[in-house]
């Protein structure tokens, strides 16, 4: 887990999981890995976990934002496009 971005209004970690057994080679450095990035709203309390093609469009379009030395309300406002779509709330235990 890697907590890439923490604002007063978001937060985003990506995680990164081992493929299954079935998939992981011998070699660990060539391991296929799985995982995506958590959203969380932290004004709405609620969290998105994406992961696949929609991560990778996520990443994409954060990678060509930074491009731009965006300021916190531009990246927010990048993330809240994603936010939109989130529906577990937070919890805390």
């Amino acid at each position: 887990m890697h907590m890439l971005y923490n604002s007063d209004s978001y937060a985003v970690v990506q995680i990164e999981l081992p493929a299954t057994d079935a998939l992981v080679s011998v070699d660990s450095a060539t391991s296929l890995k799985r995982g995506g990035y958590e959203i969380v709203d932290k004004f709405a309390r609620k969290e998105l976990f994406i992961e696949g093609a929609l991560a990778e469009t996520f990443k994409e379009g954060v990678e060509a934002l930074i491009e731009t030395s965006p300021s916190v309300e531009e990246f927010d406002a990048y993330l809240e496009r994603f936010a939109g779509m989130a529906q577990q709330p937070v919890v805390m235990h």
